[in-house]
Formats: structure tokens, sequence, C-alpha cells
């Protein structure tokens, strides 16, 4: 018996993007496909497992270590919580092994994996379960609070690790496991691009797209080997982290340092005394590394690799000086399952995004879907092994796929070397230190407030965070607007959002700009 979900909301095959160079022999797979025997299991097989993979503070893992952890919770999943191939299953977690576990875990059983970050609380929680239909939750148990609030038809279990239920049912299960005979072209994840109220945009991609995505970008900018170290910030729940702190290291039987919380002197120590050779985080965090790198010997860094937002130049040139590295930046989404436009050591120019990498295509288009010239700023639009795939949203997937090509929502030029750099952010989106925040679920949860009659919010550049979210409010009685009101919105929205969220600037305005037919002028606004 199979969970069909994901499969029967997938986009038709004509409203896909076009998928390309299937012709290189790294792109094509079989049929039959679960893209953890080539990220896990293999590396057993081969001789591999006393190879270290994953480690923290505390923690050791080998790849052995993780295979048979990951295997006694496949049989957890489905022996005693009923998992059956295709359910969606729900991670809550901060970056541990433990997760990295449950991830494998939950693909060897045929499940679906949907990776959340730690910092959303119940509400926006339950809007992804109600969303996606998951009937599973694994969740780290200091995180317990806010999933505990979860009431959803959908949920038919909610487990712990850390002194929960699963680490004590995994003990007495198998070390090994019959993975589910999954095929190239089933789920594998779903992500959640942005927007967690009202009815946000859940993007899937194939076991096929797992294994594409690590034969592109790390061997076109990094060529890592076994002996690499990965390190970074960004949380497993953004397929930013998913791939450089999971899938690339253990692609190429190299090894992770997880950090929980990673601030930036953290990071620092950990890539001194781990000796971390490859480190992802955002263009925000490397400003401060860069401010704080000559307390810490950095020498064994040899990539450097940014995204989650546009890197200012300032920022690489300032890294560059203070320790002879060029940061790679790249532009990737959440819809692409990965980058797609980097550079690599050979292959840069400072200030600019990058070129296309290998597996993929990209170019500049008008309102029209015409061709613009070098240097012209345009839509960016870009095809190749991996693509947008909407469940059960066709008319978003109609905005995002146009003749077979992704529209980002990004605003690029290219230049005459076929080199692209940001222009603008095409949308009401918001990147705030590395975070992807739309304006439009920061109103949802403002105009909730008792006081708010109307509000309208829209990023401020700055020089710390990239963007700030900026929150312009019509009270229903404009004589309570003051500092403390201000202050109590603030702290009320932490309580009801994900903090990261919050609107850092406050604005109270007798009414808001608008157009004859009633639309909000934003652009005045910012």
């Amino acid at each position: 018996m199979k969970d069909n979900f994901a499969q029967n909301n997938l986009p038709e095959p004509n409203a896909q993007p076009d998928y390309l160079f299937l012709d290189l022999p790294q792109f094509n797979h079989p049929n039959d496909l679960n893209c953890v025997e080539r990220l896990l299991d293999n590396h057993i097989a081969n001789g591999k497992g006393s190879n270290i993979c994953l480690k923290t503070f505390d923690e050791t893992w080998t790849y052995n270590d993780l295979f048979e952890k990951a295997n006694q919770i496949a049989h957890v999943l489905v022996d005693d919580l009923g998992l059956l191939p295709g359910n969606r299953v729900l991670l809550r977690s901060c970056n541990n092994p433990m997760m990295v576990a449950c991830w494998f875990a939950v693909l060897k059983v045929g499940g679906i994996v949907v990776a959340t970050m730690p910092l959303l609380r119940s509400k926006e929680l339950k809007t992804l379960i109600d969303c996606a239909e998951i009937s599973h939750v694994i969740c780290d148990s200091s995180l317990a609070d806010e999933i505990n609030l979860v009431q959803s038809d959908f949920l038919k279990s909610v487990s712990f690790y850390r002194n929960g239920s699963i680490d004590e049912l995994m003990q007495s299960k198998p070390k090994t496991f019959q993975n589910y005979n999954t095929k190239a072209d089933d789920v594998a994840i779903i992500g959640f691009t942005s927007g967690t109220t009202g009815n946000p945009k859940m993007t899937a991609h194939f076991h096929k797209d797992i294994l594409n995505i690590c034969e592109a970008f790390p061997n076109y900018s990094l060529q890592p080997t076994e002996n690499d170290i990965f390190t970074g910030s960004p949380p497993i729940g953004f397929t930013f982290g998913l791939g450089g702190l999971v899938l690339f290291p253990m692609y190429f039987g190299a090894s992770s340092f997880l950090i929980e919380k990673p601030s930036p002197d953290v990071l620092l120590e950990v890539i001194q005394n781990e000796k971390i050779t490859i480190c992802f985080t955002a263009p925000t965090a490397w400003r401060i590394l860069t401010e704080k790198s000559k307390d810490y010997d950095l020498s064994s860094l040899r990539r450097c690799i940014s995204a989650g937002e546009t890197l200012p130049l300032k920022i690489w040139e300032d890294w560059y000086k203070a320790t002879g590295l060029k940061i790679i930046d790249g532009i990737g989404a959440t819809e692409m399952l990965h980058i797609f436009i980097s550079s690599n050591q050979e292959n840069m120019k400072p200030g600019s995004t990058g070129i296309a990498i290998t597996g993929y295509e990209a170019k500049i288009i008008d309102k029209n879907g015409n061709d613009v010239p070098h240097d012209t700023p345009g839509r960016l639009a870009v095809r190749g092994i991996t693509g947008c795939k909407y469940l059960n949203r066709p008319e978003k997937q109609q905005e995002y796929v146009e003749n077979g090509w992704n529209i980002t929502g990004d605003i690029f030029k290219q230049d005459k070397d076929g080199y692209f750099w940001f222009v603008a952010r095409g949308d009401d989106m918001i990147i705030s230190s590395g975070y992807n925040i739309a304006a439009i679920e920061v109103e949802s949860v403002l105009l909730t407030h008792d006081e708010i009659l109307e509000c309208a919010v829209v990023g401020l550049p700055d020089e710390e965070r990239g963007m700030l979210v900026c929150a312009n409010i019509v009270l229903k009685n404009q004589a309570n607007a003051s500092t403390e009101l201000a202050k109590n919105i603030q702290n009320w929205f932490k309580e009801n959002a994900a903090p990261y969220k919050y609107p850092r600037v406050i604005n109270f305005l007798d009414q808001l700009p608008k157009t004859e037919t009633g639309k909000i002028q934003r652009f005045k606004l910012k």
C-alpha cells in the first residue's frame, strides 16, 4: 500500500519545466533509484564505514554509525509508527546527527521528508502539516513545546528523540534494513518556498534530483574529496543547508561538522579547531567573520560559499584582503533545489554571481519572454537538471514556469562574457540575514493584532543584515501610536510567528499610499 498524495498533486508534464543535459552520463539514472544508497549505503559496501561522517562538539559519528542508526529508525517508522511509502514526515530540529539519521530513515522506507526550521511556531507548523497532509512528525525533544500545541486531523504520530520515544524504540531494532524500492522520479523531499501562513507553496524534488545537484555545484565550484571537512550556518531545513552540510559531503565521502547555534565566534572556533576546509554561510555572516578573522587561524579553509542573498562586492573584497580566500557566490532557489549560477576559483568576476554551472543554462528576458541585450536588466530564466514542481498549485506553477523556463523572480543582467549580475528582486521577498521572508506573511500576522487596521511590509536596505523587515502600520486609533506600542507589537509578533520574521522597523502612518484602484504603492514606502 502506498500514499500517492505527492505523485497525484504534481504538475501535469506539460506544465513542468524543460529538463536539459540528460545526455550527460552523470545525470542519467536507472528507473529504480533510492538516493540513500548512493549517499550512505554505498560507503558501507565500499569499506568506508569507519570513516568519520558527522561531528559535533559532543559526538563523532562514522558512516557506519549513521548507517546503523538510520536503519534502526527506519524499522521504528515501519514497525511501530505505521509509516507507509509516500507518507510525509515533518522533521523539526536544529542541525545535529540525529536529524540527519531521521532524514535518511524516512527515505529508506519510501517516505517523503519535509524538513523545517526550529524557529517556526505552532500556527506555522499547523499550516505546513495541513497543506502537505503530513501524517508523522519527528522532533528534537528540546523543541517539543510548539509542536505539542499543533492539532491537525492529518497527524497520526508525533515522536521525539533525545530522551524520547525514538531513542527507546530504536535500541531493540536491527541495524540493517531493506530499502524501499523507490523510483528515480518518486518525490523524496518537499520544501516550502516561503510563506507559512495562508496557502504556502510547496515544491517537490525527486530522488534523482537529490543526486543531480551533488554532481552539479560541488564538481563545478568545490572539487571535494573525502578528506574535506564541511561546516556552515544554514539550517538543514533550508535546501542550501541540506546540500552544503549533508548531501555534498556525503556524496563524496567527506565529513561535516554540525553546529546547532552557529554564531560567528562559534563558526570561527570550529573552522580553527576542526581544520574546516569548506564553509557555507550567508553574506551578512561573511561580513562579521571578516571583522573577527584576525583572531583565528583559518589556514585550513580552501572554499568559502555564500548564498541566500546577493553577496556585496565590499564583503568579497574585505574577506579576500583579510584571508586571501575568494568567496564563491551563488544563486539557488527552493524551486530549483540548490545553486544553479555560481563561479569557481578559476572562473570568477568579483561582484558577479557567476555563470550557469554544468547542468543548467540561464538567460535574461523581458516581460514578454524575449531575450534582452547584454548589460540590460531583465527577468532571470533558468532551466536544467532540476526545476520547479509545485504541488497542487497549478496557478503558481504557470507563473513560475514559462515556455519551459523557470522564472526565479530575480532581476539580473548578463555581460558579454556570460556572467550574471544581480540587480534586484522582482517581488516583495525580503532577504534578511539569509532568511527568505515574504512580505505578505508578515502582514498576515500583523493584521490579527487588535490595534492594527492596515499594514504594508517592505524590505529596507541594511548594511549588517542585507535587508530589514519594515512594517508600515495604520492603527485603528491613531492616537495610540508610540514607541512603546511599537515595541509591544514586536514582542507580540515574536510570540505568534517565527522571531526572525518580526518587523525590526515600525512606522505608524495616517494612511497607506495607494493607487486609485486601492493597490498599495510599495515603492513609495521603500
